[in-house]
């Protein structure tokens, strides 16, 4: 197995201490619409300044999913905040009958409900500043200029809309979202949109105009409407900028990027999976956030294929 692009990073070590803080913002302009976040930062680090990276949940999830992601990139220098979108949250299914999967697949979720989760982003990424001043570990490293978008599944389409694909409002028209702050984007498990608009997806998704990261696996199976993964690669296909890599997991499925299990099965190659998917994680963030060359030439010039072997194909 080839090295990483700096000797002194491996995918089993966290080299300084994570630590996390949980609160509720309030968005008064929106009946005081509470959305949770929960923080992950490093103490006791060397790093000038700690960029920003803002992670959303898919449908049913919180703020509490891709712990395994989060902690590792927290621990080399970022700070990574997870928002909670009320609407397509857990509270739709909990403290109810039934599997979360199950409940979610006959339940409606209305146009507006999704928008909204679009105007929590920005609101969030501007009480940021205000919110850090009360966590004087945190405020003195917290770089809010220095700004990147993630999320799984349903959390990676807001991560798409972000960073400049186009999406229907309530009356169907093709409308922007984007925030121009964030620099790039990571999308596990990305999410097409043709069944919401039917238009040509040169003008859904070419209207991205951010670097982006996606990621998926041949076994990333949409567990709500059923289609596989190969109907997700029209995002990275069609989306508008040309920095865009793609990485397809073998056997990698819908839930390994969540780090939980739904109604999955055991996966046998999970501690594989993950281990793949921090780290590469890390050295999208370490290229597009840190200028970081290395990371550029590992992940663009063949090295990160010869470690990934025969786990994962990595492309452009």
């Amino acid at each position: 197995m080839s090295s990483l692009w700096r000797p002194d990073i491996t995918p089993d070590h966290e080299p300084y201490k994570v630590l996390m803080a949980r609160d509720v913002l309030v968005d008064e302009s929106r009946n005081n619409r509470p959305i949770p976040i929960k923080v992950y930062y490093p103490v006791q680090h060397p790093f000038a300044s700690l960029p920003v990276i803002l992670w959303s949940h898919g449908l049913g999830g919180s703020i509490d999913g891709a712990g395994f992601i989060s902690r590792y990139v927290a621990s080399h220098g970022y700070v990574v905040v997870h928002l909670q979108h009320a609407g397509t949250d857990s509270a739709l299914w909990e403290g109810q009958k039934g599997h979360p999967w199950d409940i979610i697949r006959q339940t409606h979720i209305p146009r507006q409900a999704t928008l909204e989760r679009f105007v929590d982003v920005p609101f969030v990424l501007n009480a940021l500043p205000h919110w850090a001043r009360q966590h004087p570990d945190l405020s003195a490293y917290m770089d809010i200029n220095t700004v990147a978008m993630s999320g799984h599944s349903f959390g990676a389409m807001t991560t798409q809309v972000m960073c400049g694909m186009l999406f229907p409002d309530e009356q169907g028209i093709l409308r922007s979202y984007k925030d121009p702050r964030f620099l790039c984007g990571q999308l596990y498990s990305m999410v097409p949109i043709q069944h919401l608009a039917l238009d040509d997806p040169h003008d859904i998704y070419g209207a991205i105009d951010r670097p982006l990261f996606s990621m998926t696996g041949t076994n990333d199976d949409s567990p709500i409407e059923g289609w596989g993964y190969d109907k997700r690669l029209v995002v990275h296909e069609y989306a508008g900028h040309v920095d865009k890599q793609l990485l397809v997991i073998k056997h990698g499925d819908h839930m390994v990027f969540n780090g939980s299990r739904g109604k999955l099965g055991a996966n046998p190659h999970r501690a594989r999976h993950e281990m793949i998917i921090k780290t590469l994680s890390l050295c999208y963030w370490d290229m597009h956030l840190r200028g970081d060359m290395a990371a550029r030439n590992w992940l663009a010039g063949g090295a990160a294929q010869a470690w990934l072997g025969d786990d994962a194909k990595i492309s452009g």
